[in-house]
């Protein structure tokens, strides 16, 4: 049978499909930041600064490994023989521009700015940081890994269910800070037994757990 479609046609509907997805992605985030509150050019400044300091990981500290756990380094072979990488005994822990820094920052605004008071806010980001600390896991030669829709959709019902008038704002307050706490912090001494020389909080940028779940939550809120 005959094929109609050639390779630049194919190329030409992901191109497409990509451009679409774009959009669409574009749109639920200026949606997510109106249900915050925030004007469509400051969302757009939020998500584009998000999106540049993704790149900028800023060292904060070391931790010692516990060598006897630690991740086996890979062998590579060369025309001299086999030999293995040697590994270092510390991790170095960095903060993340876009994924954890710029998140927290609006999470303080929103509370200065929306009736929100300290008590609800706090029992919140307790209540996700429980659930974000009972759900990740270290993950050996990677860091700490979570089911990215359990603190999403568990922020979205704390706000619903402690402030319905700021659900969105308590909801991504809860849902950012819960997630910086319970799965980053909280699981700091973890990274000692992982054989990952470096870790950063919020180290994938606009798509961090962190940075996601706080918009997720917001949306459905």
């Amino acid at each position: 049978m005959k094929n109609y479609f050639s390779p630049i046609h194919l190329l030409f509907f992901i191109a497409l499909l990509g451009i679409l997805v774009i959009l669409i992605q574009i749109e639920l985030l200026s949606f997510a930041f109106a249900k915050l509150g925030l004007l469509p050019e400051s969302g757009l400044m939020i998500l584009l600064l998000s999106l540049l300091g993704s790149a900028v990981n800023l060292p904060v500290t070391r931790i010692k490994r516990n060598t006897s756990q630690a991740f086996t380094p890979p062998v590579y072979k060369s025309l001299l023989g086999s030999y293995a990488q040697p590994l270092h005994n510390e991790t170095q822990i960095f903060i993340n521009l876009g994924g954890c820094l710029i998140p927290v920052t609006l999470s303080i605004y929103l509370f200065s700015n929306n009736a929100l008071n300290l008590s609800p806010t706090l029992l919140g980001i307790f209540i996700i940081s429980s659930i974000s600390y009972v759900f990740s896991r270290p993950i050996q030669g990677f860091g700490i890994g979570m089911p990215i829709l359990i603190a999403p959709i568990s922020a979205a019902l704390v706000g619903l269910s402690i402030n319905p008038e700021q659900s969105a704002s308590l909801a991504y307050i809860s849902g950012t800070l819960g997630v910086l706490i319970g799965a980053d912090l909280l699981r700091i001494k973890d990274l000692s037994r992982l054989g990952t020389p470096y870790a950063s909080i919020g180290g994938a940028g606009i798509f961090d757990g962190i940075f996601i779940t706080g918009i997720v939550a917001a949306l459905l809120a």
